[in-house]
């Protein structure tokens, strides 16, 4: 009997055609450049703490880039990569944005997949944030005005901290997100099993269910803001719009932002400029 693979796919090459940024990228390779030239600018340029402990493993480290003036708002920024590639450094360019408009940014690090699995990177980036609300007053943020930030497997992370329940587990408030704004996120990652990324990232039927954040949306004060790259293919929009309706679902607030002519690598890039879709709503979610 034939396998029926999720989300009515007919085998791997329309997954990974799906899924591969690659495909729809305008210029990978001058992506790749940006990032690590702006990165390098920012942490000279900006106020920089890099790799502060947040957990045991030498893997568990944040940077800090603080805002002019204490008591600031804090954009808590999650990288992607597919579970399995990139680092906090790569992404220290999305403090940009931020900053202008007085925040001060996080940047998280985690171990990568296949030599951890994803509910370990799922728990590292739990601690992370659960390190970030009880520490970032140390650093000059206001950690009643935390917005979680996240880029493709990020967004999926951002996703996995909204779905987190903080006062049973972490003895945190209930809902203690500002807001969060998730860039190309993976909101059901059944397909990926499927995929080419499936030898790195190894996905189980319980690995699929546990972290999934469609199968676990809950009441939550939190909103969010769902975008993607007009560019990108249909899935990722796809990924979007499932996360808005379960989030819906359970009674929260949630909007969805397609961002005209961004690919995969551009909508994260947005977070460099104040006047970004990315970045206004960002302002918006802790204004009043």
């Amino acid at each position: 009997m034939a396998m029926t693979l999720p989300h009515g796919f007919a085998n791997q090459q329309e997954i990974d055609d799906a899924y591969d940024p690659l495909k729809r990228a305008h210029d990978a390779a001058a992506s790749n450049r940006h990032f690590a030239e702006r990165s390098e600018a920012t942490r000279q340029s900006l106020p920089y703490r890099p790799a502060v402990p947040y957990g045991p493993t030498r893997a568990e480290t944040l940077d800090i880039f603080p805002a002019d003036r204490a008591g600031a708002p804090v954009f808590f920024f999650i990288h992607g990569g597919y579970w399995r590639a990139r680092s906090a450094r790569d992404f220290s360019c999305v403090a940009q944005g931020p900053h202008a408009l007085g925040f001060a940014t996080v940047v998280v690090d985690y171990a990568l997949c296949p030599a951890v699995t994803i509910d370990e990177i799922v728990r590292q980036v739990r601690a992370a944030a659960a390190w970030v609300v009880r520490h970032i007053g140390e650093h000059g943020g206001d950690p009643a005005r935390i917005v979680v930030g996240g880029h493709s497997a990020g967004g999926h992370l951002g996703a996995m901290l909204l779905c987190t329940p903080w006062e049973e587990d972490y003895g945190l408030p209930a809902d203690p997100f500002a807001g969060a704004v998730l860039v190309s996120g993976l909101y059901d990652i059944a397909p990926l099993r499927y995929s080419y990324l499936q030898p790195a990232i190894q996905l189980d039927e319980g690995t699929v269910r546990r972290n999934s954040p469609v199968l676990h949306a809950r009441p939550s004060a939190t909103p969010v803001t769902l975008c993607w790259g007009a560019a990108e293919q249909e899935a990722f929009a796809q990924q979007s719009q499932g996360f808005h309706a379960a989030w819906r679902a359970a009674g929260n607030a949630a909007e969805l932002q397609p961002m005209p002519g961004a690919d995969h690598f551009d909508a994260v890039q947005a977070f460099e400029d104040p006047a970004s879709l990315p970045c206004r709503a960002l302002a918006r979610l802790v204004a009043g």
